[in-house]
């Protein structure tokens, strides 16, 4: 393992991006929210994509050179297309822009379409937060999760996340994938060669495999929840794509491979404003229900575990597997 200062790894990351035809600005985007998933412990939606982004940016499947534009509908509604880039810089800009609206509207809408991998969904509903606002995001993703009862994926594995301000403490902060688990768990397992739980997936035929290479070639996801997620998955995908105007997961091509179409899915966020919403006291009711779950033995908020490696990553730094440090320096010609 190789360990380094995130700020190091930021500026590594970018330099590869560049040197696979994405414009400077995007780079550092896209590179800042690959290391803040690394500097929360999900190395699943960190650095270790570095090499499929890079190799889809060479290729064109996603546009390294992409500007995000942004319509306004209506007051409380804006509209970003990413043009088939990748989409933190789209998701940066509409946020800033919604973020400027929502304390005239009290809420907004914002559809993000012709997207692609949104990394870890609490980071930028947490950025909201940050700044006084309650936010909700949606996001589909390329087909991994069958409807209740079948075997062809459909569905994407479709996140969600919510982040509220507290006073006095970060926001607090919830993100869960409508699958049992991220389908990333499953590609480390692949690339560690190791097994995986027997409830987390199924297989081409639908029986359960501890084998993520099986879930990983005709394989699915199952959804948390069995049938009641199932129907949340969904919502989630008529929020994210239906509502949009981005692609359904069975559209979708992979966040993975550098072959094929853009995949065209998309993100919603909703920003509210919890003190226009709730009153004043707001932030002290919020505190009072947080009061009541953390006072029980055993119990505590969702999002302590990532701050906590949030805090210790930043001191210590990140540790990467040496073959995936050399892979990112050769991309960023330093090997």
């Amino acid at each position: 393992m190789t360990r380094l200062a995130h700020e190091d790894l930021i500026d590594l990351v970018a330099r590869a991006l560049i040197n696979a035809g994405t414009r400077e600005d995007n780079a550092r985007c896209v590179a800042a929210a690959l290391v803040a998933a690394d500097l929360d412990g999900l190395s699943s939606h960190g650095v270790s994509r570095l090499p499929s982004y890079a190799d889809q940016a060479a290729s064109g499947k996603v546009d390294g050179h992409a500007r995000p534009t942004i319509e306004s509908p209506a007051t409380a509604a804006l509209c970003v297309d990413a043009r088939c880039g990748f989409a933190f810089p789209a998701i940066a800009a509409g946020l800033e822009a919604a973020l400027a609206r929502v304390r005239e509207t009290g809420v907004v809408a914002l559809a993000v379409r012709n997207s692609h991998h949104f990394g870890v969904a609490g980071h930028p509903v947490e950025h909201a937060a940050q700044r006084g606002i309650a936010a909700l995001a949606f996001g589909n993703s390329p087909a991994g999760i069958a409807p209740w009862g079948g075997s062809k994926a459909i569905f994407g594995t479709n996140p969600i996340a919510f982040a509220t301000p507290r006073v006095g403490q970060e926001p607090l902060v919830v993100d869960l994938s409508m699958s049992k688990v991220a389908r990333g768990k499953v590609m480390v397992a692949r690339d560690r060669n190791q097994p995986i739980p027997d409830d987390w997936a199924l297989d081409a035929q639908g029986r359960p495999t501890t084998d993520p290479r099986a879930v990983l070639e005709g394989g699915t996801m199952l959804p948390m929840g069995d049938a009641k997620g199932a129907a949340l998955t969904l919502v989630v995908e008529i929020l994210a794509a239906g509502l949009t105007g981005s692609r359904f997961g069975f559209e979708a091509s992979s966040f993975f491979t550098a072959d094929g179409d853009p995949p065209r899915v998309g993100q919603l966020f909703i920003l509210l404003d919890p003190v226009r919403l709730g009153g004043e006291s707001y932030p002290q009711r919020l505190e009072r229900l947080i009061e009541a779950i953390v006072s029980q033995p055993g119990t505590r908020l969702p999002g302590e575990r990532r701050l906590s490696a949030r805090a210790r990553h930043r001191a210590e730094g990140i540790e990467l597997p040496d073959a995936l440090y050399d892979e990112i320096r050769r991309r960023a010609g330093q090997a």
